[in-house]
């Protein structure tokens, strides 16, 4: 299985790859000897950057250990909820559409916490929990402090079609329910990482 790491930051991507893999056809070659994630994010906000940056290294598992011992790492859980009319649910949070997610609180399974977090940012019950979808990483900044925040998703399913009451205090404007005839306007309005999570549904 091939080691490959991938962070995101705003519009930006940081891939992380042995010198042996493949690189992507489109990328920036970022030089390891002077690299620092907390600079490189600084650069891609300042300047709106839509960049994807490739880091090789002979073990990226390793480097991505050493990554994330540079800054504070937050854990979250979140799903891609289908109704029995094979919708999927998403939110629009400060102007853009998501995913509902959010923070695992001390002592709580991931798995837990991705259930209590679409409920209560969707004002839904979550009838069943299946499989997890993947692990995804992403970079922001808190209070001047840089954050590596790790989400899993998981899969879910509701009974019926229920009616959705978006978490205001959480900046959610509004949840919908989308067809996958309906998922453009999504994908043009959401993040890299949403649109990586989404761009294989049917």
């Amino acid at each position: 299985m091939p080691q490959i790491y991938k962070i995101y930051m705003n519009e930006s991507a940081l891939i992380l790859t042995h010198f042996q893999e493949k690189l992507p056809t489109i990328g920036q070659i970022v030089d390891i000897q002077e690299f620092d994630i907390k600079n490189l994010f600084q650069q891609v906000v300042e300047n709106n950057l839509h960049n994807t940056y490739i880091l090789q290294t002979d073990d990226p598992k390793a480097y991505f250990k050493k990554i994330k011992s540079t800054v504070k790492v937050i854990k979250a859980a979140g799903g891609l909820v289908k109704n029995e009319n094979s919708d999927y649910l998403f939110i629009k949070r400060l102007g853009k559409w998501d995913l509902p997610k959010g923070k695992v609180e001390a002592g709580e399974k991931m798995r837990e916490a991705a259930i209590r977090e679409v409920e209560e940012e969707c004002g839904i019950k979550i009838d069943s929990l299946e499989e997890k979808i993947a692990s995804t990483y992403h970079v922001y900044s808190l209070r001047n402090e840089t954050i590596l925040k790790k989400t899993n998703w998981y899969k879910m399913k509701v009974h019926g079609t229920p009616d959705l009451i978006p978490q205001v205090e959480e900046d959610i404007s509004e949840a919908k329910w989308v067809s996958s005839q309906e998922l453009e306007p999504i994908r043009e309005n959401t993040y890299p990482l949403i649109k990586e999570m989404i761009k294989e549904l049917d």
